[in-house]
């Protein structure tokens, strides 16, 4: 077995090894977040260049391993995650020169957060409340993803405008103004700004309005229907509601 096969098998394969590679994975790109998240607010300092340095290599090695390993290659550049890594790892490179003024860019790559086939695949076997609420979870992460990456958008602006000292009044401003709250106390004025909260305001109503279909829906598996392909059944069915093929869910003994 040759090496490509070797880590082909690490991202797709569905061994033990594999699944836990995924999982660390993960885990890289959830600490990778709260320490994007936990230094917006810093300095520039050598520690946190280098830090930044660090990430931004194991990122690099991660989208390489994806690209060399794909079908096709160009193809695989283009889809929207990879460019997501490729701002990401530009953003980091560039801080020795534009200070933390991008930071807001390194947040998109929580977008990678549960998005990846293969880790949703290994989630849904692993985790049974994964597999229950799956919708209401991506749901959840793309509305924080949101509310971090204009929170830090915000944050860059604070200098243009009043009242935006901290990046608790950037994350208020920015909670207050998705929920259409609006208390008045904080508010954008320049032109810029207030484009800001218009894209804040219909973007952040549909996620937030997305996550509460999620939650206060009927809860739905994923599983192919074998005669007509559809992908979502209530927990209990067992015909397939468009075509009426027998299916054959697991419930686990829950109705």
């Amino acid at each position: 077995m040759t090496l490509k096969d070797r880590v082909r098998l690490l991202y797709e394969g569905r061994d033990t090894r594999a699944t836990r590679f995924r999982y660390w994975l993960l885990a890289f790109d959830a600490v990778s977040i709260v320490f994007f998240l936990a230094t917006a607010m810093l300095e520039l300092s050598p520690w946190l260049l280098i830090a930044d340095g660090v990430i931004a290599l194991l990122i690099l090695l991660d989208l390489l391993a994806r690209v060399w390993i794909a079908p096709n290659r160009w193809r695989h550049i283009r889809q929207f995650y990879v460019m997501v890594d490729i701002v990401v790892i530009l953003s980091l490179m560039a801080a020795p020169f534009i200070g933390q003024g991008l930071m807001m860019l390194r947040l998109l790559r929580a977008l990678r957060l549960v998005h990846s086939y293969h880790l949703l695949r290994d989630l849904r076997r692993d985790w049974r409340f994964f597999r229950r609420h799956e919708d209401t979870v991506v749901s959840a992460v793309n509305l924080l993803v949101f509310i971090f990456a204009m929170t830090a958008l915000v944050y860059v602006m604070r200098a243009q405008e009043p009242g935006l000292e901290s990046y608790v009044d950037a994350l208020y401003f920015t909670v207050a103004t998705l929920t259409t709250t609006g208390f008045g106390d904080i508010a954008m004025t320049t032109t810029y700004g207030r484009l800001l909260a218009v894209v804040i305001m219909l973007v952040g109503v549909g996620l937030f309005l997305r996550l509460a279909s999620a939650i206060f829906s009927p809860a739905k598996v994923r599983q192919k229907c074998e005669q007509c392909g559809l992908m979502r059944h209530d927990s209990d069915a067992i015909h397939c509601k468009h075509c009426g093929n027998e299916m054959k869910i697991e419930t686990e003994g829950v109705g």
